[in-house]
């Protein structure tokens, strides 16, 4: 009995590390609530960066392979959590569905004010989260819809993978933090609501098809809001900016997509974006530099192809965010300015050729502000 001593602690040491393996992503504590707490008086990017060094960086091979490229333990810990624990709330929901705003910026979150109003009597059936890189010195103090909503950020560059991940943890934190989150609409500090609440909320939940009218049992699932456009002229040289075979095999460049990189994503496609590790490992791939400035734009190639792959019938293959690119410079699209802001822009911003309207537009520049918010109750928000 003694001679098997030793044998037997060897298999109970082995069963335990196995154990605390399997387990240890669900037994970590989530970084409070998934969503860092931002003081009120401290920059709400000073709390941003929990889990990132001084630098933001991951070491040596960031300067080789870009911000984007790492992909970092505490990301994967946070994408796993985020998939496994959102499967297990399905049967937790309580109260009405809710859509998450996912606010992605390196600088001030000017159009807050006009946010608020937009947001206000409707608490119950949203939540904000913002993804701040930890180098913006943001000035404005968080008005109360953004108070202590932003969550752990890394750094991010244009024309790089690091956008892709910051949507990703938003997308992550979204799901950890309220099993309500239906709908999750990813924004920038430049955009700006066209439409009430109200009537976003009745487009995205609109009452169920009687039985009678379904063509099956089954309600329709929700559709994602996303861009995807296929045979554009500039494709071929997009799908070629990391190298000729680069994407191969998994991304053939018929399956190669692009489309805008603003969405409203169904919670079933925000947690297939948070499990997706194959398309990711190829999209991370840092452009050739000959190719980086002008056809380098990874989150509006990565976002597009995963959900036309992964479901195809499953996406509205449009966005509900505006985007005016007939005069773009570098890459950037038309910025609106404070003379250009009228009701008749809003409603121009608004005419669609799909289902809804547009609900969200950019790129408008600080200045915008003051006119918005003087037609917001007469005109934005009078649908």
């Amino acid at each position: 009995m003694a001679t098997s001593s030793p044998m037997v602690l060897s298999m109970l040491l082995l069963a335990s590390l196995t154990a605390l393996l399997v387990l240890a992503p669900r037994l970590s504590p989530p970084p409070a609530a998934a969503v860092a707490a931002a003081g009120e008086e401290a920059s709400p990017a000073a709390g941003a960066g929990a889990g990132v060094n001084g630098a933001g960086s991951n070491g040596a091979a960031e300067g080789v392979w870009g911000v984007g490229v790492g992909e970092e333990a505490d990301d994967l810990r946070l994408f796993r959590r985020a998939a496994l624990e959102a499967a297990a709330a399905e049967d937790a929901k309580a109260g009405p569905p809710k859509v998450a705003f996912l606010f992605l910026t390196n600088s001030d979150l000017t159009f807050a004010p006009l946010w608020e109003r937009f947001f206000a009597g409707n608490e119950a059936r949203l939540t904000v989260y913002v993804h701040a890189d930890p180098a913006a010195r943001l000035r404005l103090p968080a008005t109360p819809s953004f108070r202590g909503r932003f969550v752990a950020a890394k750094p991010t560059r244009r024309a790089d993978a690091s956008l892709i991940a910051a949507s990703r943890r938003l997308l992550a934190a979204a799901l950890l933090d309220d099993p309500a989150n239906a709908y999750f609409a990813l924004l920038s500090q430049h955009c700006a609501p066209l439409h009430s609440f109200q009537r976003l909320y009745a487009a995205l939940f609109p009452p169920p098809i009687p039985t009678g009218h379904r063509q099956n049992h089954r309600q329709p699932r929700p559709p994602s809001y996303i861009e995807v456009l296929t045979g554009e002229p500039q494709m071929p040289s997009r799908y070629v900016a990391r190298g000729e075979t680069a994407m191969l095999p998994e991304v053939p460049y018929d399956r190669f997509r692009i489309g805008s990189q603003f969405f409203t994503l169904a919670r079933r496609h925000a947690v297939l974006v948070v499990r997706e590790r194959r398309l990711w490992r190829k999209f991370r791939v840092p452009c050739l530099p000959e190719m980086a400035q002008d056809l380098c734009y990874p989150e509006e190639h990565y976002f597009p192809t995963l959900l036309d792959m992964a479901d195809p019938a499953g996406v509205a293959r449009y966005t509900l965010t505006r985007v005016n690119w007939t005069d773009s410079v570098a890459g950037h699209p038309h910025t609106y300015t404070a003379p250009e802001v009228t009701p008749r822009l809003i409603a121009e911003l608004r005419e669609s050729n799909h289902t809804h309207p547009h609900m969200f537009a950019r790129k408008f520049a600080p200045d915008c502000l003051g006119p918005l918010m003087a037609i917001a109750d007469t005109v934005i928000f009078k649908d």
